[in-house]
C-alpha cells in the first residue's frame, strides 16, 4: 500500500512533470552536471568497460563547467583530464566515492563523513569570476530495495530496512543542512538523494533554494527507473542570487541513473 501511494504521488503532483521555457541567449553562463555513473559500470575495476567509455564520451560532448559524479571510480580519473581542477572523496576503504571536476579554480575542499554509512558528501569552493561558490556533491543513504527480491522478502524485514534507510537519510540531510547554514558563499547542491522530491531529505536540503527542474525542466523529471516506474531522485539546487536558465534530463542508458544538467547565471539578470 505504501509503495502504491508513492507511485501515485509521483504522477499526481506537479513537481514531477514540468513545462518551462529556457533562456538560451544568455552569455557568461555556468553549466553544472550531476551524474551517478554507477562506478562507470567497471568490469572488475580494470577501467576498460564499454559503458564507462560511453560515459566519458558523453561528458566530453556535453562539456559542463562543473561536473559532480556520484559513485565515482578513481581509475577513470585519467579520462577526464580536460578538467583543470579536481576533488574527490578522501581515501578510505569501504566508502562510496564522489568527485567534483571544475574548469574554474578550486580554492578549498572538504568532506562530510556520514556516521555508520558507506555514503558521504564532499564540497569545494570554486573561484568563479569575482565570486566564490560553494558546491556540494551528495550521495545519501540507499534504500537497498531490489525489485527482483521484493516477492521473496518478508514484508516486516523490508519495512524495517526502509525505516532504517529513511532515518539515515534524515540524519545525513540534517548534518549537511547544518554545514550549509555556516557558509556565506552562494551555494550549489548536486545530489543523488536516493529518495524523491516528497522526502524529508529533499525538503530539508532545499528550503529556500531553487530546484533547477522545477524552474526550467520540461516533461518528466525521471532520473532512475525502479521496477519500470520513473522516479526523480537526482537534483541540482541553487541559492537565490543564482539564476537558473535551463535544465535538461538526458535519456542516456549508460548507468542506472540518468544525468541532469543546469545552466546557471551567477547574480541577477541585468
Amino acid at each position: 500500500m505504501s509503495f502504491a501511494v508513492l507511485v501515485l504521488g509521483c504522477f499526481s503532483l506537479g513537481s514531477f512533470v514540468q513545462f518551462n521555457s529556457t533562456d538560451n541567449n544568455e552569455e557568461d553562463v555556468l553549466k553544472v552536471m550531476s551524474y551517478n555513473v554507477e562506478k562507470f559500470n567497471d568490469d572488475n575495476g580494470n577501467g576498460r568497460s564499454i559503458q564507462g567509455k560511453g560515459i566519458i564520451e558523453f561528458i566530453k560532448k556535453e562539456d559542463p563547467d562543473i561536473l559532480c559524479i556520484q559513485e565515482y571510480s578513481r581509475i577513470w580519473n585519467e579520462r577526464l583530464k580536460h578538467f583543470k581542477y579536481f576533488s574527490q572523496t578522501p581515501y578510505s576503504s569501504g566508502k562510496t566515492n564522489q568527485a567534483i571536476y571544475s574548469k574554474y579554480p578550486i580554492v578549498e575542499e572538504g568532506s562530510l563523513k556520514f556516521p555508520n554509512s558507506l555514503n558521504n558528501s564532499i564540497y569545494v569552493d570554486i573561484r568563479y569570476k569575482k565570486d566564490t561558490l560553494r558546491v556540494y556533491n551528495l550521495h545519501l543513504e540507499s534504500l537497498k530495495v531490489r525489485p527482483r527480491s521484493l516477492k521473496r522478502e518478508r514484508s516486516d524485514r523490508l519495512l524495517g530496512r526502509l525505516r532504517y534507510s529513511f532515518a539515515k537519510q534524515q540524519e545525513q540531510a540534517d548534518l549537511i543542512r547544518a554545514h550549509m547554514n555556516q557558509v556565506d558563499y552562494k551555494k550549489i547542491v548536486c545530489a543523488d538523494m536516493n529518495n524523491t522530491q516528497y522526502s524529508y531529505a529533499y525538503q530539508e536540503l532545499k528550503q529556500d533554494m531553487e530546484d533547477s527542474f522545477l524552474e526550467k525542466g520540461n516533461g518528466y523529471g525521471t532520473t532512475i527507473k525502479f521496477w519500470k516506474f520513473p522516479l526523480r531522485i537526482d537534483f541540482i539546487l541553487a541559492d537565490p542570487g543564482i539564476d537558473i536558465l535551463s535544465h535538461k534530463n538526458y535519456k542516456v542508458s549508460l548507468s542506472d541513473h540518468e544525468p541532469i544538467m543546469a545552466t546557471l547565471k551567477v547574480g541577477p539578470h541585468e
